[in-house]
């Protein structure tokens, strides 16, 4: 495919071009020229947009697809071309299906699924097997498989002393630990955050100590063993704390931020829409805030959307037995950028390469043309017109954003939204 780009300004700091509205040509996926008035070429089809912005491709850190098992949620084929409509040339995909991805077939099961597509799928690999806590799953072979971290996505692992020896172990292959903090007794039977909210629901409530209390044990333990560790979708002002203690010491962790609990708070819960369960749940103003400023100082590394499809007889429902997870993925970028300078957005959407290990493709000549598209001023409201899932459980529908995606080119596919 042969493509000229006319009139991008260019996001990427690491680029020549950074700041420059310039012209990109991409011939055979490599960012052949860029340019100011590049010559017009019939063999090349010409992309053009109003205020149209060029950075290097997003890639989402937590996302659920549901295939294998639950391919009624979500395939991974559709799945994967929501993700490219949605401005992400990759994803890290969670190991929450039926069976868990837990074993090197598996993890190879998945990865190709993805290999004709224009979104890169990258697996998590499950700590334990089976995800039940209880012995550690075959990390070695998926590593060899292609697993790029390994978790127990949405559980927090109470054997402390199984998590200290899993530390131990990927340090032997240089993995990656991702580490849902979650006290499940402090939690109890909790489904919203705990205070002035869910007091006047009558909703039972979860603490943030639940959180808390796991992170300031998994950062002890990280502290104690070496290696690294990877602490997803944090959603309290003392998680921010803690970490930023943490990073401070020289400890080698990571963490990361969900859209909806950076742009919502429990105030959303007073219709009880079980859309708005989340977990961890949305938390209070003041939490909010503290995200955001984890965010612009960098003690947040990732910003997700924690993409999470759920059919309507498990979301539809009694809010207590209503199952967590909302979609993000068509949402997340605008909804930002009601809330984040642009640069920032992209580099929070980038910066899951780095966690992970994964190649960046800069701006620059003779580079790989790995970009995703997208535009900065107009604001619109977020609309059922506007999900591409399967599942339409979006926390999202009727919150303005700001700036839309334009698409994504990556192995040597143009995909427009």
């Amino acid at each position: 495919m042969k493509i000229i780009i006319r009139e991008a300004k260019i996001i990427d700091p690491k680029s020549p071009f950074h700041h420059q509205v310039v012209d990109v040509k991409i011939k055979d996926g490599i960012l052949e020229k860029i340019g100011k008035n590049l010559a017009k070429d019939l063999d090349y089809e010409e992309i053009t947009h109003p205020d149209l912005h060029l950075s290097q491709g997003w890639m989402d850190s937590s996302v659920s697809l549901g295939e294998p098992g639950f391919e009624d949620r979500e395939t991974i084929t559709n799945g994967l071309q929501v993700a490219a409509k949605s401005g992400f040339t990759a994803i890290a995909l969670q190991p929450n299906s039926f069976p868990v991805l837990d074993n090197q077939s598996q993890i190879q099961f998945v990865k190709q699924k993805a290999t004709t597509t224009a979104t890169d799928l990258f697996p998590i690999g499950a700590l334990t097997k089976n995800s039940e806590g209880t012995d550690l799953a075959e990390l070695f072979d998926m590593k060899n498989a292609g697993a790029i971290a390994f978790g127990d996505y949405g559980k927090s692992l109470s054997n402390a002393n199984l998590l200290k020896i899993g530390l131990q172990y990927v340090q032997d292959f240089d993995g990656l630990v991702i580490t849902f903090c979650q006290d499940e007794k402090i939690k109890g039977s909790g489904v919203v955050n705990e205070g002035v909210v869910s007091t006047r629901l009558g909703l039972k409530g979860i603490p943030n100590l639940a959180e808390e209390v796991i992170v300031a044990r998994n950062l002890f333990l990280l502290e104690y063993t070496g290696g690294k560790i990877h602490i997803p979708t944090i959603s309290t002002a003392k998680s921010v704390e803690l970490i930023r203690e943490a990073k401070a010491k020289g400890l080698q962790v990571t963490c990361s931020v969900a859209v909806h609990n950076l742009v919502l708070t429990d105030k959303k819960l007073d219709g009880f829409d079980t859309r708005y369960k989340v977990s961890p749940p949305l938390r209070t103003e003041k939490d909010r805030v503290a995200l955001l400023a984890g965010v612009t100082d960098n003690t947040i590394d990732l910003i997700t959307s924690d993409h999470n499809p759920m059919d309507i007889e498990h979301k539809k429902m009694e809010f207590d037995g209503a199952k967590n997870g909302t979609i993000g993925l068509e949402s997340a970028f605008g909804s930002l950028l009601t809330l984040l300078p642009l640069e920032t957005i992209v580099a929070k959407l980038t910066n899951a390469k780095s966690v992970f290990k994964i190649e960046h493709s800069e701006i620059a000549e003779g580079k790989t043309a790995n970009i995703t598209l997208f535009t900065s001023e107009n604001e619109w409201v977020f609309s059922k017109e506007n999900i591409l899932s399967k599942s339409k459980n979006s926390a999202f529908l009727g919150c303005k954003m700001k700036g839309k995606v334009v698409g994504i080119y990556n192995n040597k596919t143009l995909i427009l939204s």
